[in-house]
């Protein structure tokens, strides 16, 4: 066993892609945006662009940070560098949580596709579609196993495959509503500050982890070709604008080739409806259900390599059992980590089975998984405006980029997440806020056991 990752393995080209399939716009889209519009209401697309300026100033740190300090922790790194070992760990520890929990938020929509593919009568069978997306799980995890080097041109040919389907499709939904296939009017005011009462809040939690996962880049900074300088912070930061767009179109598109009562009902494939009543018949619907399909594998497979190489640093630095800093010889993968992954999301995909609907499932973990991912962003910003503070002397071009930008997010990030707790229902309390506490079980402010060297040494 090795202690050292496979560098030079991701090109600058196949860090933006990664940070894309983080995100997984045909994912999000598929199975998000419909709660994005029963929350927002017809504000939707002010919701994705306003939401995008914190999410952007995160990026911003992360490009920041990166270019100080790569490593496979990315956010648990920096903020133990910088705020100590107790706030680092649980930065680590909120990116774990929420990574295991979109093991199941994941999961379900794939088992969905692949059911529409064949009966889509049957995509409300809780247990078909859990016991489907399980096998789904276990192939991806096969392949992360297998190397980053396949992992990453597995990705690409995906994601390349589920950018081209969603363009399609979103120029023939504007070509449609052109003709006089407008339900609705486009109107600017879906761009105004007019949200219904009480919906600020939840449609912000939405968005926030509509754009979640692009951090996938700095995760595989230690494994990614250093031409051009800092390409896992830039890939990972140029891969939002992609998604924001994608995001934008087809809400805006919804808006108009549906009544928002009706577009709000579709959380089972949104991209589905709207290449149907695009009217491209069942090519089009075939077409949505594998963009569907290719952006939910890649988007659990971003998330599975955040889990192992975030476990991975966190052995390294004796966090976590030492044991999880090893890499298999062959492959270069901390194989050990995927294990623990595949087991434990095992186990989630299959409590999951027992819960009421589909819509529930997603719902529930949706509001978990955003509060995770606020609290690490937000201590991310706060990481880089405290490690570029000397630039608020001369007041350069740095000081607004990595001090005042970042800042200003991870305190919107913070407050959104505090507040949002107070809306939970229980379920999502237990997983969101419980999760987080959990790693109190497993904190050992000493760290683990041996050094890494000795456990090398042993094997």
């Amino acid at each position: 066993m090795a202690t050292e990752l496979k560098a030079n393995s991701l090109s600058f080209f196949e860090s933006i892609i990664m940070g894309i399939a983080g995100s997984a716009p045909g994912f999000s889209i598929a199975v998000a945006i419909s709660g994005l519009l029963a929350a927002s209401g017809a504000v939707s697309p002010n919701a994705l662009l306003i939401f995008a300026v914190p999410m952007l100033g995160i990026a911003v740190a992360y490009k920041g940070l990166n270019q100080k300090m790569a490593n496979a922790g990315a956010a648990y790194e920096w903020t133990k560098s910088v705020f100590g070992g107790f706030f680092g760990y649980f930065s680590g520890w909120a990116l774990l949580i929420a990574s295991m929990v979109f093991m199941v938020t994941g999961s379900v929509p794939l088992g969905t596709a692949t059911i529409d593919v064949f009966d889509p009568g049957l995509a409300t069978n809780v247990w078909l579609t859990t016991s489907i997306g399980a096998v789904w799980f276990l192939a991806i995890g096969a392949v992360l196993i297998a190397g980053i080097e396949l992992t990453s041109k597995i990705q690409v040919v995906m994601s390349t495959i589920e950018l081209l389907i969603l363009f399609g499709i979103s120029i023939a939904a504007f070509l449609h509503t052109g003709v006089g296939g407008a339900v609705t009017p486009f109107s600017w005011s879906w761009f105004s500050f007019n949200y219904p009462a009480g919906t600020f809040a939840s449609s912000a939690l939405i968005v926030v982890f509509l754009y979640w996962g692009w951090d996938v880049t700095c995760n595989l900074a230690e494994e990614t070709k250093g031409h051009p300088p800092n390409s896992a912070g830039q890939g990972g930061f140029l891969s939002i604008f992609v998604t924001i767009a994608s995001f934008v179109a087809f809400t805006v598109a919804a808006l108009m080739m549906f009544t928002l009562a009706t577009a709000s009902g579709f959380s089972d494939n949104l991209i589905y409806h709207v290449a149907i009543a695009a009217g491209l018949g069942k090519t089009g619907g075939y077409a949505a259900s594998l963009a569907l399909i290719l952006s939910s594998v890649a988007t659990l497979e971003t998330t599975m390599l955040q889990f192992s190489r975030t476990l991975f640093a966190m052995g390294r630095d004796r966090a976590l059992p030492v044991f999880f800093a090893l890499v298999h010889e062959k492959t270069v993968t901390p194989v050990r980590t995927m294990y623990l992954l595949l087991g434990i999301g095992l186990v989630m995909i299959f409590l999951s089975s027992f819960m009421p609907s589909i819509a529930s499932i997603l719902g529930d973990s949706v509001s978990a998984i955003a509060v995770q991912v606020c609290y690490y962003y937000g201590l991310a910003g706060f990481v880089c405006a405290w490690s570029y503070r000397d630039s608020l002397r001369s007041f350069r071009w740095d000081a607004v980029q990595y001090v005042i930008y970042p800042a200003l997010s991870a305190l919107a990030l913070m407050t959104l997440g505090l507040y949002a707790i107070s809306t939970f229902n229980m379920t999502t309390k237990i997983v969101g806020i419980g999760g987080l506490l959990a790693g109190i079980v497993f904190y050992r402010p000493s760290g683990y056991g041996k050094l890494v060297a000795d456990i090398v040494a042993e094997e």
